[in-house]
């Protein structure tokens, strides 16, 4: 019984448009860009996250209108980003910094205060860290300034996420920006080629089934699925169970409680940066 099924943008969009003249219950979740669908009594049956660039309007249909967005995927070390129009990429960087620990293989920012005094190398390895970011939000301030951007799709730890929001240069939009959106995958160290590929990822549409019923559990979603059996999603299918399997750093999700306030905690279980004399 399938529980996970992968749709191409146009099928997604239809499957949308069914839903929404539908009496079907949904929720919407902008920050997963995720519709909800429940039963008669409220209860989630299917999760349906939608392509990126199929806007959702909880009011009715949305208008049907180019997005523009950002793809922005960090690592310790290595970041690539990418401006996007309905799905091309029209601009890229990718960004390399010496932040890990040669020995150790963790980056400087996630090594814990130690006693006595600082290393040169140390010295060097958080002033790339500085260097890291400001690059990074320098490029997507210009992409602010040149374009419209109506979604943000970033991967990032959240160990790093205040060195983001912290840096010399600021980041165009701020942690509660509702346009910022989780990819919901796993990431290979960023180039050029995983930039694409999560570009590809975020045009397809998502059905996860929550009631272990299948999608029978929706007759309308049952029945769009029968119409279209033989859509190909195996090449999704394969590229997630790689990811899976594969990774080696595994993005972490950041809520509400792992906000950060502008200060470093020095409890030794968190992660800190190094105090210089």
């Amino acid at each position: 019984m399938d529980t996970i099924r992968f749709l191409p943008h146009d099928k997604a969009a239809e499957l949308l448009h069914s839903i929404q003249t539908s009496s079907i219950k949904t929720e919407y979740a902008p920050e997963k860009h995720r519709l909800t669908l429940l039963d008669e009594k409220g209860l989630e049956q299917i999760h349906f996250r939608l392509p990126i660039t199929v806007p959702y309007a909880a009011t009715g249909i949305a208008e049907a209108k180019p997005v523009n967005y950002i793809i922005l995927l960090i690592q310790a070390g290595n970041c690539a980003m990418g401006y996007f129009e309905q799905g091309r990429c029209l601009n890229h960087k990718v960004f390399r910094s010496y932040m890990v620990r040669k020995k150790q293989g963790k980056s400087q920012i996630k090594y814990l205060k130690t006693k006595g005094k600082s290393r040169a190398g140390s010295r060097v390895r958080l002033g790339e860290t500085a260097e890291f970011f400001e690059n990074i939000n320098g490029r997507l301030q210009e992409y602010f300034q040149q374009h419209r951007i109506d979604r943000i799709a970033i991967s990032c730890s959240k160990t790093l996420i205040p060195y983001l929001y912290t840096s010399a240069i600021a980041t165009p939009f701020d942690k509660r920006d509702p346009r910022l959106f989780k990819i919901p995958k796993h990431i290979h160290t960023p180039i050029y080629e995983v930039l694409l590929d999560a570009n590809r990822f975020l045009q397809r549409g998502q059905l996860i089934d929550l009631s272990g019923s299948g999608f029978t559990a929706v007759p309308l979603l049952h029945d769009f699925l029968l119409e279209n059996e033989n859509l190909d999603v195996s090449e999704e299918l394969i590229g997630i169970q790689d990811d899976e399997a594969d990774e080696v750093y595994v993005m972490d999700d950041w809520d509400e409680e792992d906000s950060f306030d502008g200060e470093f905690d020095d409890n030794e279980d968190e992660d800190d940066i190094i105090e210089w004399d």
